[in-house]
């Protein structure tokens, strides 16, 4: 399978003050990310996950290295806009991107933008509302919407500009369990349709539904593997001030109490399945 990502010994360093030397958020990462596939990025704050999130679609130009979002240089003005049509991104805070005073204009913003015919911008907003669940509300103020409605509009917003792949920068960290819940089942659901999609996050329990989960520490890679693969590391983990989730360290518990857990057993419906079957 083709890449879709392509980062290159990546550096990012924030200016610092006068008498200060430079930030470097980012300490010269090199990885991959396969067309289709569902990558975590995890990390405690101050781990570079969201600065790399914030140069995967341009907002910020590597200090040094480079990054190739599908054939196109995040660096390269001339082609900024077609490295953001491919890598659509979603923020944590709704507010920051709904832009007009009904949902369908605000989804439709975007390809206007883009110059695409009316008529098609029309069948793409109700396509991209009905994929998020939010078509009945399509004539509602965004303000008169919960904060999960307002993401998932969000997200509709991003899906009517077609990308290939959607970057989401901690989505559900302002939301309540139910709406974290209902974001997460409409991110599966887009990647099982083929996008390719990357979630920052620092709920672990997250973070166990991807393919490929990336740890971060320091600006730099500290794990990179499956959930099963990465979660196995628990020591190093726990070292760099995260939690692991809860299905594995129940796991690690129920092991020493002479239980024969999987060592596959990384989500709590996986662990729920292994209870009832338990003999």
């Amino acid at each position: 399978m083709e890449n879709i990502v392509r980062i290159e010994n990546l550096i990012f360093e924030y200016a610092g003050d006068e008498n200060k030397e430079p930030l470097r958020a980012i300490k010269g990462i090199s990885l991959d990310i396969e067309a289709g596939t569902f990558t975590a990025i995890i990390g405690r704050n101050g781990s570079g996950k969201s600065t790399l999130a914030k140069c995967l679609n341009g907002l910020f130009v590597p200090t040094d290295g480079v990054i190739y979002v599908d054939k196109w240089d995040t660096a390269d003005d001339e082609h900024i806009w077609d490295v953001r049509q491919t890598a659509g991104m979603v923020f944590q805070n709704p507010d920051n991107q709904l832009v007009s005073a009904i949902v369908e204009d605000d989804v439709a913003f975007g390809p206007e933008n883009m110059g695409i015919p009316s008529e098609i911008i029309r069948k793409r907003v109700d396509d991209a509302l009905d994929s998020v669940r939010m078509g009945e509300y399509k004539l509602k103020a965004p303000h008169m919407l919960s904060g999960g409605q307002k993401q998932r509009v969000a997200i509709a917003g991003i899906l009517a500009m077609k990308p290939k792949c959607i970057i989401f920068d901690e989505p559900t960290a302002m939301l309540d369990p139910r709406g974290r819940a209902d974001i997460i089942r409409i991110i599966k659901e887009l990647n099982r349709e083929g996008i390719t999609t990357i979630l920052i996050t620092h709920f672990m329990d997250e973070a166990v539904e991807a393919d490929r989960v990336i740890i971060m520490n320091d600006g730099e890679i500290m794990l990179d593997g499956t959930p099963v693969e990465v979660f196995s590391h628990m020591e190093e983990i726990r070292a760099a001030d995260l939690d692991v989730p809860i299905a594995v360290e129940l796991s690690v518990r129920l092991r020493r109490r002479g239980i024969g857990v999987p060592d596959k057993i990384v989500t709590m419906k996986d662990m729920v399945e292994f209870i009832c079957q338990y003999k």
